[in-house]
């Protein structure tokens, strides 16, 4: 059996009283997104998941959970049984499926999406291994994605991170100063390891989003030929615009990690600092608290939403404290986010 049961962790500023129940909805989650494709059902229950971590108390049956928002009578349903029994039938037979059991093992090879690990099932691809000997039905994303597997798996150590974002930092501020440079997810949230590294960069001359800009695209490059001269990059997955996804490494015998590089203009700089700090979890409840306060917020921006439910333009913001106070949410450490 392949475990994939999603962890959820402990709130630094408390504590997440509905771990259990979360963890079951996770995981009930990407089923829905990996074997059966359905985005409704796979939000629906991040969203409740989301809801129940972000409680200050135990919910202890479906009656209770159904007055918080975002909670239905189904998964109300499902929360009933948890409670009562400690599993949910429905997840225990997920468990003993062995087609859904595959395509959430090759969905976890990076570039192999749930429609390509289900085609991938269909023609009797069922492990790592015999995907391993059909290399010929992989796009360059997903071949490098397969090559690096056993090391994209292994968890990066804190003070792993701590030495590539020393080596990012000093290689591109020595091209640039004026680099503003943030690694965000779980590392920012300042947790022992993580599953991949983040780099969120922007620049002062940056300043605006443009569906096609030579400017950004060979910025963008330019940092990544200079990572690659540096001997940290040593895969590249994808190469736009706006976005690299590769692979790097300390050194020619050290372990292969998952690297992002993401270059936003400076006026997104923060609502993408904030978004992709994360938790998903976190970013859910906030969003969700932002629309009763009259605004949304994505990645992006924030604006305004107007009596008649019309959005407005974004507003500047200089710093992620100015993202809380817009929408009048109190402000979480990155520290205080991992729920």
């Amino acid at each position: 059996m392949i475990n994939n049961k999603v962890t959820v962790n402990s709130i630094t500023s408390g504590f997440n009283y509905n771990e259990d129940i979360c963890c079951i909805l996770l995981e009930l989650s990407e089923y829905e997104k990996n074997t059966n494709r359905n985005l409704f059902k796979y939000e629906a229950y991040k969203r409740a998941a989301a809801v129940l971590a972000s409680q200050p108390k135990k919910i202890t049956s479906g009656k209770e959970a159904l007055k918080l928002k975002g909670i239905g009578a189904k998964i109300a349903k499902k929360i009933d049984e948890i409670s009562q029994t400690g599993k949910l039938e429905k997840l225990e037979n997920i468990h003993k499926d062995d087609r859904s059991q595959a395509i959430n093992l090759l969905a976890s090879v990076s570039g192999v999406g749930p429609a390509k690990a289900q085609l991938l099932v269909d023609e009797n691809i069922t492990s790592i291994e015999q995907l391993r000997q059909n290399i010929d039905k992989l796009n360059h994303h997903q071949q490098i994605g397969l090559k690096y597997y056993d090391d994209f798996q292994k968890k990066i150590p804190r003070m792993e991170i701590e030495q590539i974002e020393a080596i990012v930092k000093k290689h591109i501020l020595d091209f640039d100063k004026e680099f503003v440079i943030t690694v965000c997810g779980s590392y920012r949230r300042g947790k022992a390891e993580s599953g991949d590294i983040d780099f969120l960069i922007t620049h002062p001359s940056f300043k605006k989003k443009r569906k096609k800009s030579s400017d950004s695209s060979n910025l963008l490059k330019k940092i990544v030929h200079i990572l690659e001269d540096a001997q940290l990059i040593t895969d590249t997955l994808s190469l736009g615009d706006t976005k690299f996804m590769g692979a790097c490494r300390l050194s020619p015998d050290s372990v292969a990690r998952r690297l992002d590089i993401r270059l936003l203009p400076q006026g997104q700089y923060y609502c993408g600092v904030l978004y992709f700090t994360g938790s998903d979890m976190f970013n859910k409840a906030m969003r969700a608290h932002a629309l009763e306060h009259g605004h949304t917020i994505n990645e992006y921006c924030v604006r305004p939403i107007g009596s008649l439910g019309v959005v407005g333009e974004a507003v500047p913001i200089s710093s992620e404290e100015e993202i809380f106070e817009y929408i009048q949410y109190p402000y979480k450490t990155p520290e205080e986010r991992n729920y």
